[in-house]
């Protein structure tokens, strides 16, 4: 499903798409989609994996031997802090 959206451009890149445009062959619309989905492809790889993803097949293989962790870590960090200080 296609959705719409609507853009506000300053009037130097307005006229920059304009004349892309029209070099081109393309509609206004195509190169602004194909400049977004450049962008994003470019972000995406730019970012790299989530740390989560980085260490999602470690959680729960070890055992720490503290029954609540998963509930009260805050609590064992911020103890664990105060005794380093």
């Amino acid at each position: 499903m296609e959705a719409q959206l609507t853009v506000r451009l300053p009037g130097d890149l307005h006229e920059r798409l304009s004349r892309t445009a029209m070099r081109i062959g393309l509609k206004r619309s195509d190169v602004a989609r194909l400049a977004i989905q450049r962008y994003l492809d470019e972000a995406d790889q730019a970012v790299g994996p989530r740390p989560y993803d980085l260490a999602k097949d470690l959680i729960g293989s070890l055992r720490s031997g503290v029954g609540d962790i998963g509930s009260r870590h805050r609590e064992y960090l911020l103890e664990r802090f105060r005794k380093r200080g």
